[in-house]
Formats: structure tokens, C-alpha cells, sequence
């Protein structure tokens, strides 16, 4: 524990989710931290806005691992139930096949078996086969690859690695998630639907390695939950927690550059002026601290030139009508996957005919629409921004989505639509600083991908840390919330 006499100033670069649960970390550990966000709000992605008596969350829409949320209230000595609440859900999804076939994803394992035998005719034991190959990765690589560096070799010669190491055979690196499912499953729509978690990471599923097939069990064998006061309430709650602990948040307020003297960080410039910290964290996309904040180092280019995930393209509609048949989290699968991964990654444009999925937390908070209407997230998997006329990729994609939903649920959207506002891949960049708007970070297209991310510390640089999706170990919430805990660990 750092003592009052020896306090260190900590500067943590961009209020992300990944920053503030840094911040957290060590200002329990007796650092004075300071977060500067460029934006008037936290969170990054994890934000919202309101439209017309609607209420949306702007990135993130499933909540999964909320016990990495608890870690830092009990790091805190304080109840997250007095603070955050959240439900586990009983449906984790719905999804709906173009030849009518409708499947819900029950959180109980024994009614998602029956409901996937039941609708598809596949064994029963294929599925479970499926769910505890799924449970195994995430056994034996959970904690190996989310709660510590990939980058430190005291990683693979501990008592977790040397576990991994003896069922390495049942691991599955050397196969893509596609091929894994196909060898598991008879019918084509649990291969589809078990490859869509390839997403999860911006990822392809024709080309990531069947590792990737862990990422099921976070819902199956863990669950997916829902914050009451929806997502953007993990972010101002931790915003919360953070001021509790003497964290201060400085909103519109860019860092120019991070000061370095010699080899060691000595601070950070704002506005042509230079603030003295022995320390800092960078929440920013690993390209734009580079790039833009650290131009005295050569740039990591191979790291910063692997190939980049998908992102996404995000109609958020308000709906002047509710459907029975609709749940918090839906999914209208496309025809021809393997057609449209090709035309994100291959191609670089969206596809005819994409899969949508469609949030609706009004199911769950009644107050996030007016009374008999929905607040739809609408979203497709789009490639990210190089350079493509997105104006009219935005127009194309407005009608081929309408066209799926109108033929899918047997409705006119077009009419039903009474708001709408869209965030692109530009925007997506601008907004947070995402490289090309890709959602997180680099893709993991490739058996290597894992170890081609950026470490959370530099071994070059005494005192510069890295959090965020676009480091180890990526992208979404729990994979932010796993890197605050493995800066955390640098620092002790």
C-alpha cells in the first residue's frame, strides 16, 4: 500500500469502462488518480442518450460476468447491491431463421436443450457436447488468458498453465470455431448459431480458431444479466464508486502528449502545459496513443498493422408498437453466413442480406419508451471505415434491414418508425477514438491473434500501462474490466 507520504499521482488517459475500473483499482491501493476524458460523459461505448421520450444505451448491450462489476465494490469494502442492481435473465436470446423457424434460448440448461432438440432435431447430446467443450475452454483457458499477461512469462509456468498445458489435445487452436461446430453439430442452425459468438469479438468465424468457441459458456454456464437501470448504469455506477474513493474526472479535456524523460513517464501535456505523473495509463486506442500521444517512440507497427475487427452500423428506432414475440436481446439470422462474413472481411462493404440484432431493453425497463412502444437497438456487423461511401452503404443497409423485418415479422417498420438517430464506423471513430471505428481493436481472425494484442505495460517505458479493448485481453466489458485487474497487478 502506497502511504500518504508517498503518494504517487496516477494520470489515466480516456473515462472508458476499462479506465474507470482501473482508476478504482488503484486508488484502493493509495494512488491519486486522475481521469481525462476528451468527451462531456464517461463510459466510451458504454453510454446513452435520449430521443423523444426514448431512452437508448449506445454501445454495449449484454452484460455478462457481473461478478468483475462486485470485484470492485467489495475491493471497496462496499455492497454492489446497494449501489447496482441487476436480474439474471431467464431468455438469453431469441432467434428467428428465414424459413420461419423460431428458437429461444432459455438460461436453463435443461430448457435450452430440449428447445434446441426440439426446433432443429439435433441429438441431445451433440448439444451437450457442445455446451461442455465450451465449459472446458473456459476451465482451462478462462483464467490463463483474461486475468493475466500474455506478455510476462510467469503467465505459462504457473499451476493454471501447467493445467492447460495437459488438456492442450481438447483446446482447439488449430481449427476455426466453424469447423469445431460443424463437427458437433448435424443441423446447419446450431452451426450458425453457434458461430455467431464470433461477433462477441468482431471477429470471423470461417477464420478464428475454435478457442473462440469459450465464449458460449459466459451465457450458458454463467449467464447474461440485466442492470435495472440499464447498461449505462455500470458506468455511473463505477463513476460513483471511483469519486467515492477520491478519483477525479476532468471531461473535455484531451491529452496533447504523454511526457516522457529518458525512459520513464513524467506527466502528461493538456493545452501546451505539462502536469508532472509518475505514471500513466492509457484507455485510448492502442493506434491513437501511438499515433498521436507518444510520437518521441517508434510505433509497434507490427502490433498497430494487424488486421482490425469488424464494426458496426446501429439504427437506434423508436417503435410506435410492441411485439409479444420480441425479447430483450434478438437475432434474425442471415441466409448465407459464410456470405456475409465474406463480404465484412473479404470484401470490406455490408452485406445484402445481414444478420440483425435487435436490443429492446423497454422489455425490461418500462420507463425506456412511451407507454405501448419499444426502443429498438437495431444493429448489423459492417466492416470498419476504410474509405467506403457509407452514405450509401447506411441508405443499402436501412432497406435491406427493413425488407428482413418486414418479411420476418410480417409488418410495414417503415410506418412504425417515429425516431431514429444512426452511429456508423465514422462515428464510432470520432466519437471514441477507435481505430477505423473497429469495435475492438485488432480482429482474431487468426490462431495467433490472441498474442498479437498489445501488452497492458511497456517494457520500454517505466511507468506506461495500456487498458482497453484494443489491448490484451480485447474487447467487450468483461474483457475491459479483466485488463483494469491486470494493470492492477503491474502495479503492486
Amino acid at each position: 500500500m502506497v502511504t500518504p507520504s508517498e503518494r504517487n499521482n496516477v494520470a489515466i488517459i480516456g473515462a472508458g469502462i476499462a479506465g474507470i475500473a482501473t482508476a478504482i483499482r488503484l486508488a484502493v491501493r493509495g494512488y491519486h488518480v486522475d481521469i481525462y476524458e476528451a468527451n462531456s460523459y464517461p463510459g466510451g461505448k458504454l453510454s446513452e442518450f435520449r430521443l423523444d421520450g426514448y431512452r437508448f444505451d449506445a454501445g454495449p448491450s449484454l452484460f455478462t460476468l457481473p461478478g468483475l462489476v462486485e470485484d470492485l465494490f467489495a475491493l471497496c469494502d462496499e455492497k454492489t447491491e446497494e449501489h447496482f442492481v441487476y436480474h439474471k435473465l431467464d431468455k438469453l436470446c431469441e432467434y428467428f431463421y428465414e424459413d420461419g423457424t423460431a428458437i429461444t434460448a432459455f438460461s436453463d440448461k435443461a430448457k435450452l436443450i430440449e428447445e434446441l432438440h426440439k426446433k432443429t432435431d439435433e441429438p441431445r447430446e451433440n448439444i451437450q457436447k457442445a455446451l461442455d467443450n465450451s465449459a472446458t475452454l473456459h476451465k482451462y483457458l478462462g483464467e490463463l488468458f483474461m486475468s493475466r499477461s500474455l506478455h510476462d512469462y510467469r503467465t505459462f509456468i504457473n499451476g493454471t498453465a501447467f493445467k492447460a498445458y495437459v488438456k492442450i489435445h481438447k483446446l482447439d487452436f488449430f481449427r476455426t470455431m466453424n469447423r469445431a461446430n460443424e463437427s458437433m453439430f448435424e443441423n446447419e442452425k446450431l452451426v450458425q448459431l453457434f458461430n455467431r459468438y464470433a461477433t462477441y469479438n468482431g471477429s470471423n468465424p470461417y477464420k478464428t480458431p475454435a478457442t473462440m468457441n469459450i465464449i458460449p459458456h459466459l451465457e450458458y454456464g454463467v449467464g447474461a444479466f440485466f442492470p435495472a437501470k440499464g447498461m449505462n448504469d455500470i458506468t455511473q455506477s463505477l463513476v460513483s464508486l471511483a469519486e467515492r474513493r477520491g478519483v477525479t474526472f476532468h471531461y473535455n479535456t484531451p491529452i496533447e502528449q504523454i511526457i516522457l524523460t529518458g525512459k520513464s513517464v513524467t506527466g502528461i501535456k493538456i493545452n501546451g502545459v505539462n502536469h508532472d505523473y509518475s505514471r500513466v495509463v492509457s484507455n485510448m486506442d492502442i493506434v491513437g496513443t501511438y499515433t498521436r500521444l507518444l510520437p518521441q517512440l517508434p510505433e509497434p507497427t507490427k502490433l498497430l498493422n494487424q488486421p482490425k475487427s469488424s464494426s458496426a452500423l446501429i439504427f437506434y428506432w423508436g417503435i410506435k408498437q410492441t411485439f409479444e414475440q420480441l425479447d430483450l436481446h434478438n437475432i434474425f439470422f442471415s441466409r448465407d453466413y459464410k456470405k456475409e462474413f465474406a463480404a465484412i472481411f473479404d470484401e470490406q462493404t455490408v452485406s445484402d442480406d445481414p444478420t440483425v440484432y435487435i436490443n429492446i431493453t423497454s422489455k425490461y425497463k418500462k420507463d425506456d419508451a412511451p407507454h405501448g412502444c419499444e426502443n429498438w437497438f437495431t444493429m448489423i456487423n459492417v466492416p470498419n471505415n476504410q474509405g467506403q461511401d457509407w452514405d450509401q452503404l447506411i441508405a443499402q443497409a436501412r432497406a435491406s434491414i427493413q425488407t428482413k423485418i418486414n418479411r420476418m415479422l410480417g409488418i410495414n417498420l417503415a410506418e412504425l418508425i417515429e425516431v431514429e438517430e444512426i452511429l456508423d464506423p465514422r462515428l464510432i471513430e470520432s466519437k471514441t477514438s477507435s481505430s477505423f471505428g473497429a469495435l475492438y481493436g485488432n480482429s482474431s481472425n487468426n490462431k495467433f491473434a490472441a498474442f498479437l494484442r498489445h501488452a497492458n505495460f511497456s517494457k520500454k517505458i517505466k511507468g506506461l500501462y495500456f487498458c482497453g479493448g484494443s489491448v490484451h485481453p480485447g474487447g467487450g466489458i468483461p474483457m475491459c474490466l479483466s485488463s483494469a485487474k491486470i494493470v492492477d497487478r503491474y502495479f503492486s
